[in-house]
C-alpha cells in the first residue's frame, strides 16, 4: 500500500473512532484548509522568515500537518487519488511556466 492511502487510513481510523464523519462534508472541509492555513501564516505575522523557521518548528508542523489532513479528507471524500491530482496539476503547471521563460523568475503566468 503506498505511504499516502496508508496515513489516510490513519486518517479515516481516528476520524471514525469519533464519529466525526458526520461533520466532514467538503464545505466545512474547505473551510477548515482555509484556517489550519491562516493559522499556518499567522506564525510569521510580523517576523521575518528565518526567525519563525528557526524558532517555532514544532508548530509549523502541526500547523501544516492540520492543513494536510483535512487536505486529505477533502480528497478522500472527492474520490480524488492524490497523487494522481498532483501530477496532472504539475503538467499544467509545466505548460503554463516554461523552463525558458520562467527559469529564475517569480512571473505570473500572464506575464512571461
Amino acid at each position: 500500500m503506498d505511504e499516502i492511502k496508508e496515513v489516510l487510513k490513519e486518517i479515516n481510523q481516528f476520524r471514525d473512532e469519533r464519529n466525526w464523519r458526520q461533520f466532514h462534508n467538503e464545505k466545512d472541509l474547505s473551510l477548515s484548509i482555509s484556517l489550519e492555513a491562516a493559522e499556518l501564516l499567522e506564525l510569521f505575522q510580523w517576523k521575518s522568515s528565518e526567525e519563525v523557521v528557526g524558532n517555532k518548528q514544532e508548530r509549523l508542523a502541526e500547523e501544516l500537518a492540520d492543513v494536510l489532513i483535512y487536505s486529505y479528507m477533502l480528497a478522500d471524500n472527492l474520490d480524488f487519488d492524490i497523487n494522481d491530482i498532483i501530477r496532472k496539476k504539475l503538467m499544467k503547471n509545466a505548460e503554463k511556466y516554461p523552463i525558458d521563460k520562467s527559469k529564475d523568475r517569480n512571473t505570473k503566468y500572464k506575464d512571461l
